[in-house]
């Protein structure tokens, strides 16, 4: 008997390991239509939009053609932000690149940064034209420390690919307040558009996942459990 209740302690303990584990990794989205079509793209901002609630979306139309950073970028009840670096705006398609909504998107074939008035926990972006000369975007954000991520397009599709990448960090400790976007290849143009953002309290899925205090608590019953199991075959010996 007082090996089993071992066993099931040594158990939640794991979880509760495992659980401060998952909280660090980012959950992502991604889809490509990499020959035609935005199917998979839609799909991927679709499941990203789903675990989000009331956020807002950027979709460049308020700014000039031609626009240089830096712009304030407006995403609604979600905050506002800079948008930094290298880049323009873009009006109506051009060589593969184009707005996934309206008519205008930000182009760019190199840096750019994104700093938000206030902490955010959610971010998602169309991108057309990715790939088709090597490039791969790497996305970089801080909240202290830094982290580094990959959204692992596909490189050598032809001109006029869409992508849809999105992440959340299901841990409030893990908002960032600062993203920038990089290029593996300067000769490898992008087209971004639709940006949205959710800060901590607008991804509906935080309210179903159990909180790590929650399960200390099971654990902290299931000692009382053990002990209480202990006095009893004490009691019979």
């Amino acid at each position: 008997m007082k090996k089993i209740i071992i066993a099931g302690l040594a158990t939640v303990l794991l979880i509760i390991g495992s659980v401060g584990n998952a909280n660090a990794t980012a959950i992502t989205f991604l889809g490509e239509d990499l020959y035609g079509g935005r199917v998979n793209a839609d799909a991927a901002n679709a499941s990203f939009m789903s675990v989000l609630t009331g956020v807002g979306t950027e979709d460049f139309e308020s700014f000039a053609y031609r626009s240089t950073a830096p712009i304030d970028l407006d995403f609604g009840v979600s905050g506002t932000a800079t948008l930094s670096g290298n880049g323009r705006i873009k009006n109506g398609d051009s060589a593969g690149r184009w707005a996934t909504s309206g008519s205008k998107y930000w182009e760019t074939n190199q840096n750019f940064n994104i700093t938000f008035t206030e902490a955010v926990s959610a971010f998602g972006f169309y991108g057309t034209d990715i790939g088709d000369f090597g490039g791969e975007v790497i996305l970089t954000y801080t909240n202290g420390s830094t982290t580094t991520l990959g959204i692992g397009n596909t490189t050598g599709a032809r001109d006029g690919s869409v992508l849809y990448f999105g992440f959340y960090e299901d841990d409030q400790d893990m908002a960032f307040d600062f993203i920038s976007f990089s290029n593996t290849n300067g000769s490898d143009w992008f087209g971004f558009d639709d940006m949205t953002i959710g800060t901590f309290t607008q991804i509906a899925q935080i309210s179903q996942t159990p909180e790590p205090a929650t399960i200390l608590l099971m654990g902290i019953g299931l000692l009382g459990v053990a002990s209480y199991s202990r006095k009893r075959i004490n009691k019979k010996s």
